[in-house]
């Protein structure tokens, strides 16, 4: 069975931002199915349970399953992962994209935002992922490099730091990922 595709957003974002529009229509071009999730953003809106309720429409349908192939970019992959664990879903893939968790210290809102998506059993994913690729930088703006390779840490099959990326982010430079292209 073919794999499919879920590209997640991280806070405050959208599916139109950063690298996902890019990588979406590169995976398209392929002709495989690819999702990207509209997730609540902001105070008030983004919490744990909103997002993990849109998810569970996603494995209600049968499109989240173990073919399928996850991007997440900053909150997501803790997000994705407390999820996985949460819920007993398996999937083939994550790749992490400036992933963390138990980080707080950005700022008031992000802290407010994120801190429901933190969890203790981040090991455990790894019963739930036959893959697990970690991108990272050593000049995040927004998390600290320490933080990053601690999440990679614990759960990553294979990490990939970049010295001068930023946040991996449009704002870096990153509204197109190249090497994401590889895990297609």
């Amino acid at each position: 069975m073919k794999s499919n595709y879920l590209l997640i957003h991280g806070s405050f974002s959208s599916p139109f931002s950063n690298w996902l529009p890019y990588l979406r229509k590169e995976i398209e071009k392929k002709s495989l199915e690819v999702y990207t999730p509209d997730l609540p953003s902001g105070v008030g809106f983004q919490n744990y349970n909103n997002w993990e309720e849109i998810m569970l429409s996603y494995y209600k349908m049968g499109i989240l399953n173990e073919n399928t192939v996850i991007y997440a970019h900053s909150i997501a992959p803790v997000f994705i992962c407390k999820f996985l664990v949460n819920n007993n879903i398996k999937i083939k893939r994550l790749i992490s994209v400036c992933g963390f968790n138990n980080y707080l210290g950005l700022n008031e809102e992000y802290d407010n935002v994120n801190k429901t998506m933190y969890f203790d059993n981040l090991i455990d994913v790894k019963k739930y992922c036959k893959d697990i690729i970690c991108y990272y930088t050593k000049n995040d703006p927004y998390v600290k490099y320490e933080k990053e390779k601690e999440f990679a840490d614990i759960i990553a099959d294979k990490q990939i730091i970049i010295d001068d990326g930023g946040h991996l982010n449009s704002e870096s430079g990153y509204s197109e990922f190249t090497d994401l292209l590889k895990y297609i």
